[in-house]
């Protein structure tokens, strides 16, 4: 099969600091409404400054936006991807990374993204928004390679490995979560060290009624959003192991690898670490790896795309490690059903009470796949690239031109 070339790149914004409207959702799932569970009061690097306490979005957790990347073949096909860039990410696409992509075979999917990581060293900073964006061109152009040939990026990538999968749910309110199938549910901290012992009893009362609402086997985690010393850590997680926590999630900031080290040796035993959704090199989840982290977390959209994820997966499985990557719905789910060391994946419940599942970038993907009882079988996943289409109802704008 003669395969065609990449004759377009695109890159369109949505929501974030830059636009006229605020609130869109989509791929900056943080960008939501007021009155959003996921804005009030979690505990972050910002929570010691009483003015950035009550909300995430004070400080700018919604300013970048959605970035779109769409490239299309000379054949005329079309795939596409998002994730949080918005309008810096387009002026990354359209006047630095659109030289590697057009041209290119829509299979050469590696070259390509070894071309961008390389170029984009001296202002990468080893992640953030220059990952993000190179991130949603590998999606977008995985999309695009399914597409021509007809299939499933999960079979692209070797198969299924299971017929299935489960979900926990992220989001305030487990209890609920259990009744909608799902087998766990994580919940933020909402104190952080700056609180001190207080802090830790109120999270904690917290973790003591929702285990009372959901019985003993249903799994309750934390997520605590670096928000923390090695010292709080420590003592949160002793008080919370009474309360049978699965693990702690994301105590420190990315690069403080030896406070995951040394969090690791005073955890109580069976308890897990986990890390990584803010990490975005593959030198960095070897760090983590070597440090102990009990399961990886890359988030898809940020961590360099699914080619940047499979490589991820394989260190986390040579170390008998499991990779369940931060919840980024469709562009997870292709991958995490090809890996043997992912036998569960996370759902971020993006309704502002947490209520029901809505599709995690709901407005900007039409027919993204939700779980149901808490699974998603790989039949519906069964359709061309990623099996989703990009909403052009949305307010896109694309803001450069190469």
């Amino acid at each position: 099969m003669k395969l065609p070339t990449i004759a377009h790149i695109r890159a369109y914004s949505m929501g974030g600091a830059a636009a006229k409207i605020h609130g869109q959702g989509g791929g900056d799932y943080h960008d939501q409404g007021k009155d959003h569970w996921i804005d009030n009061h979690i505990a972050t690097p910002m929570s010691k400054y009483k003015e950035y306490e009550q909300s995430r979005q004070s400080f700018g957790l919604n300013v970048l936006g959605t970035l779109v990347v769409e490239v299309e073949a000379s054949d005329g096909t079309t795939g596409f991807a998002i994730s949080t860039a918005g309008t810096i990410g387009c002026f990354i696409v359209e006047h630095h990374l659109s030289r590697f992509v057009e041209g290119k075979r829509v299979d050469q999917i590696k070259l390509i993204h070894d071309q961008m990581l390389n170029s984009t060293l001296f202002y990468s900073g080893g992640g953030g928004v220059v990952i993000n964006t190179i991130s949603a061109v590998d999606l977008a152009l995985w999309d695009l390679y399914g597409k021509v040939v007809k299939l499933p990026v999960y079979k692209l990538l070797g198969g299924a490995v299971r017929d299935e999968i489960h979900f926990y749910a992220t989001g305030a309110r487990p209890d609920l979560a259990k009744e909608m199938g799902f087998i766990g549910g994580k919940l933020p901290t909402h104190w952080s060290s700056a609180f001190g012992d207080e802090g830790i009893a109120k999270d904690i009362a917290t973790l003591a009624d929702m285990r009372e609402r959901v019985g003993d086997k249903f799994w309750l985690m934390f997520d605590c959003w670096m928000s923390q010393d090695v010292n709080y850590a420590t003592k949160l997680a002793h008080a919370a192991a009474p309360y049978k926590l699965k693990w702690m999630e994301e105590c420190f900031p990315p690069n403080q690898i030896e406070s995951y080290r040394e969090l690791k040796k005073n955890m109580p035993k069976g308890m897990l670490m986990t890390t990584g959704e803010h990490t975005g090199t593959l030198e960095g989840f070897k760090e983590l790896s070597d440090a102990g982290v009990d399961i990886l977390q890359p988030d898809v959209g940020w961590c360099g795309g699914v080619t940047s994820l499979c490589e991820i997966a394989a260190i986390a499985k040579s170390r008998g490690q499991l990779v369940v990557p931060h919840g980024s719905s469709v562009y997870s789910h292709h991958a995490v059903i090809t890996f043997t060391n992912t036998p569960f994946s996370e759902m971020l419940m993006t309704a502002p009470k947490a209520d029901h599942v809505r599709p995690q970038f709901d407005p900007v993907l039409l027919d993204e796949p939700i779980p149901h009882d808490g699974i998603i079988t790989a039949e519906e996943l069964d359709k061309p690239g990623f099996g989703v289409e990009l909403n052009r109802s949305c307010p896109l704008e694309r803001p450069f031109e190469h």
